[in-house]
């Protein structure tokens, strides 16, 4: 009894009394570190990506709808600016004789519509506006700046006195003396007793002495 105990060092040396260790634990966990670190790249990465195609796809999809919406405004605009020329309902009821009329007319195929004039947009606002830096330029002797500001100021309101003589004094100016004497003889025949009709008259007697 007395020689185990004596032993029992010895023995603590032992293969079989020493603690259990697993070495290929410490192995392993690295790489299983890296294992989930690239599932978990791979799955981000997927994410991302059909996070960009859902995101490119509602882009399209609102072009589309933006393009969709302008071919429906223009086609309603072309719509109803369209001049309707049909005869209306019942016409031939009520003027039964109206189409041997019109077959017997002598009306041409090609018709010259050389001398129809362009409809403008109607703002007095605007023409006046463009008076004003018309006569802005003028008093600075811009004379071609002020001209074009008195044409967009016609365009705008056609036959407008004050733009027509202050036209055709700019176009006495630069030289146009043709382009003058319309748009003075234009005033007068707006305003006959005009403020401007003395200035007017004078000024188309001096460029027809000037010929």
């Amino acid at each position: 009894m007395i020689d185990e105990i004596r032993r029992l060092p010895q023995l603590r040396n032992c293969w079989y009394a020493r603690p259990l260790t697993f070495p290929l634990i410490g192995v392993l966990r690295p790489r299983y570190n890296h294992v989930v670190r690239i599932r978990f790249l791979i799955v981000l990465l997927a994410l991302l990506t059909s996070i960009s195609l859902a995101q490119d796809s509602s882009d399209k999809a609102a072009a589309e709808r933006s393009a969709a919406r302008s071919r429906e405004a223009e086609e309603s605009s072309s719509r109803d600016t369209r001049i309707d020329i049909s005869p209306p309902k019942n016409d031939a009821k009520s003027h039964p004789g109206s189409k041997a009329a019109v077959e017997d007319l002598d009306i041409p195929e090609n018709i010259d519509v050389s001398g129809v004039q362009e409809f403008h947009p109607w703002n007095p606002m605007k023409a006046l506006k463009n008076i004003e830096v018309g006569d802005f330029y003028f008093k600075r002797k811009n004379y071609k700046a002020a001209l074009e500001r008195y044409k967009e100021a016609l365009y705008y309101k056609d036959g407008d006195a004050l733009a027509s003589f202050r036209l055709a004094v700019c176009q006495e100016k630069l030289g146009d003396k043709a382009d003058a004497r319309k748009y003075y003889e234009q005033y007068l025949k707006i305003l006959p007793e005009g403020p401007f009709a003395k200035d007017a008259h004078a000024s188309l007697d001096r460029l027809a002495k000037a010929q």
